[in-house]
């Protein structure tokens, strides 16, 4: 057993939200009927509870949150001051919560897999990862460009579990390790595999979703993406540098052949690939010099050092 937790560990649910009036009420119940079979069967405390984080919702999201803290003992709720996305409200939810397992609002992820994650806790892992088995339920095109963004991650040198997104369970000491890293350009999927401690992972089948629309479409997820590679790695930096090496090589040998053939009497004519040669290097240059501020501006981000969020309403937590 978990030297964390000897007796049934106290587990709380966390639930990023963000316009999720239509699809709240459904996870409500399904969350909720879990837990209260979990805590039946003797898996966990009866003080585990939900924790719903509002992330700055346009809809009656909050309203729903705040009625079902008044319904429901095991029910509590956040609501942040603004939209901050995903994983800041995440992160929210994981700074007022204990040993946690952190779920999206569609319930796409398999409920049943949080029994197995507490079994594995249980067992001795601080941190329990939810893995998706195959990835049948999505488009071609997602099921293409997720291979290539976990591969290119890979490539890059950043650590992390393939086809798991931020479905998992952290004990209180790894949630505590988690929040020790304070950068505001978060990326929650590279940052937990730093934390280390005794780990496993629980495979499952991603359902569709019962109502409303995706709340990560392709340029979100373009978003995260171009986050999780900017904030865990320095390698776009290091592929610049490559790269000017190896354009300064192939000019070193073009101003080589250019003297050789004017020695000889049979100088290059053309002024077509001279411009070609110029709008390759300027496009070289530009896409550099982007790499390099965007590197630039999470610096700048950085060394301001704002919070992630704002706390707005608590409901729910008055009992210990």
């Amino acid at each position: 057993m978990n030297s964390q937790s000897p007796s049934l560990p106290r587990l709380a649910i966390v639930v990023p939200c963000y316009n999720e009036s239509e699809v709240f009420s459904y996870c409500l119940t399904e969350l909720g009927g879990y837990l209260g079979r979990m805590i039946g069967d003797g898996m966990i405390s009866p003080a585990s509870y939900l924790l719903f984080v509002d992330d700055g919702s346009r809809d009656d999201t909050w309203r729903q949150i705040s009625a079902a803290t008044k319904n429901h003992a095991h029910v509590r709720g956040l609501k942040l001051s603004c939209n901050k996305g995903h994983q800041a409200a995440l992160l929210t939810g994981l700074a007022n919560a204990d040993a946690i397992v952190s779920i999206d609002a569609d319930l796409q992820d398999d409920i049943n897999a949080i029994g197995e994650m507490v079994k594995s806790y249980v067992a001795g892992h601080d941190v329990v990862y939810g893995v998706r088995a195959s990835r049948q339920t999505d488009t071609a095109f997602k099921r293409m460009t997720a291979e290539v963004f976990y591969r290119l991650m890979t490539m890059m040198g950043v650590k992390q579990v393939f086809n798991h997104a931020d479905f998992r369970l952290l004990s209180s000491r790894a949630r505590d390790a988690l929040l020790e890293y304070h950068e505001r350009n978060i990326y929650i999927r590279g940052l937990v595999p730093l934390v280390g401690f005794p780990s496993a992972e629980v495979y499952y089948d991603r359902r569709e979703r019962t109502a409303g629309v995706s709340k990560y479409p392709l340029h979100k997820m373009m978003a995260l993406a171009l986050e999780g590679i900017t904030s865990m790695t320095v390698m776009p930096l290091r592929i610049i540098t490559l790269t000017g090496f190896i354009i300064s090589a192939v000019a070193i040998l073009a101003i080589v052949v250019v003297l050789i053939n004017k020695m000889i009497g049979n100088p290059i004519q053309g002024w077509a690939s001279v411009i070609v040669a110029l709008f390759f290097m300027g496009g070289v240059q530009m896409l550099c010099l982007g790499i390099i501020g965007e590197y630039l501006g999470k610096i700048y981000l950085e060394t301001k050092r704002r919070p992630r969020s704002h706390i707005e309403e608590k409901e729910g937590f008055g009992s210990p």
